[in-house]
């Protein structure tokens, strides 16, 4: 059980897209929740996203995994790092470190990276456009941080799959050992160098951009087969000039546009099915043979228990509490269900204490049965 040191209303109050920092002791008495062996296997999966970068003697190169076994077999004893994308989709351990973060919202949540460093190893000075709590494991790196990005900083590009800048003068300079954290908001330059073999953990958290969330509407929109009509105008007059938009036409087209985003139940269905997809692939796999509810009943009332697939995202509505989003679906529930559905969303886990309905259950096992949730066997 990982637990923060420090109170996380107070941080988000001084820091959150504010300005860097670093926790000492964040955590206090840390223990990798995984081996370096564990990480080169994972490393291994076609499913998991995975990253080799070296710099040795200032040549950067940088491959994208799946890795082979004989990748790890001779190795440099310096300047690389291993780097495995939502690792808490993978490992049970990785899952339970980032539930320390339980009280930032989970549509929030993007993933859980770890980078595993020889000496020396890094991926260069760079900006990122998410917030990050980086976590030092084993071992201990040198965080430089720099002022927040204005354009003043230039972009270089001396690996494929790296986008780094060229330099920056710090405002944070500090050795992270650990249980250390260093929070890093958008838009901050900054650059790790690996002092001895070190465990890093980054916590990150990403918003859709405004252009996103207007292509994913679109597609929503599309998708739904909503706005199939055109400009109705029976008050419509001849003009002069033929080349004109008129500002009465131009209000009405206007409008047309803005219906769509005027509909709250649509935005909200919109950005409850886009919020809770995940951006890295999930270990969904759908049971065989399938569950039948009264199997799920019986396994609740022996003392069993349903887990949530790791990085699945369950969200509702503050306003619309009978409404779930899971995966990108939508799921609606009669009054009596409404704390079981909040329950999905806010527990990972689901067990004999909750007094479950039919409904519930006819519900949870189809979310079983769909490689959502899962039995332990």
């Amino acid at each position: 059980m990982y637990q923060l040191s420090f109170s996380m209303s107070e941080f988000l109050e001084h820091y959150w897209h504010k300005k860097p920092t670093v926790i000492k002791g964040g955590f206090q008495n840390f223990i990798d929740p995984i081996s370096p062996e564990e990480i080169a296997g994972l490393s291994m999966e076609e499913e998991v996203d995975s990253r080799f970068v070296a710099n040795l003697n200032d040549k950067w190169t940088a491959e994208h995994g799946p890795f082979s076994e004989e990748k790890f077999g001779d190795l440099p004893e310096s300047h690389w790092q291993l780097i495995v994308q939502a690792a808490n989709h993978w490992h049970a351990g990785c899952a339970q470190l980032t539930e320390a973060f339980n009280s930032i919202p989970n549509w929030l949540f993007d993933d859980l990276m770890i980078c595993y460093s020889a000496i020396g190893g890094g991926v260069g000075p760079h900006i990122d456009q998410y917030d990050v709590f980086i976590i030092q494991g084993s071992g201990k790196r040198q965080w430089r941080v720099g002022a927040k990005d204005i354009g003043q900083y230039k972009e270089t590009c001396r690996a494929s799959a790296l986008r780094q800048i060229e330099s920056f003068d710090s405002i944070i300079d500090e050795i992270l050992e650990p249980g250390d954290i260093l929070y890093i908001p958008p838009g901050f330059p900054h650059e790790g160098t690996t002092l001895e073999p070190s465990m890093s953990y980054s916590v990150g958290y990403r918003s859709p951009k405004e252009q996103e969330l207007i292509s994913n509407f679109a597609d929503f929109v599309l998708a739904h087969d909503m706005g199939d009509v055109h400009l109705h105008d029976p008050e419509f007059s001849a003009q002069d000039n033929n080349g004109k938009i008129r500002q009465r036409d131009l209000e009405n087209l206007t409008q047309m546009l803005k219906s769509a985003f005027e509909e709250k139940h649509t935005v909200h269905d919109f950005m409850g099915c886009l919020l809770s997809q995940s951006r890295h692939q999930l270990d969904i796999v759908a049971p065989e043979p399938l569950w039948k509810a009264e199997e799920i009943s019986q396994h609740l009332s022996s003392g069993g228990d349903v887990q949530r697939v790791s990085g699945l995202k369950a969200l509702y509505h503050e306003q619309d509490s009978n409404v779930a989003y899971i995966n990108g679906e939508i799921i609606k529930v009669a009054e009596e269900d409404i704390a079981f559905l909040k329950s999905l969303c806010n527990s990972v886990m689901v067990d004999q204490a909750q007094l479950l309905s039919s409904s519930a259950i006819s519900l949870l096992t189809d979310l079983v049965n769909k490689g959502y949730w899962f039995i332990e066997e």
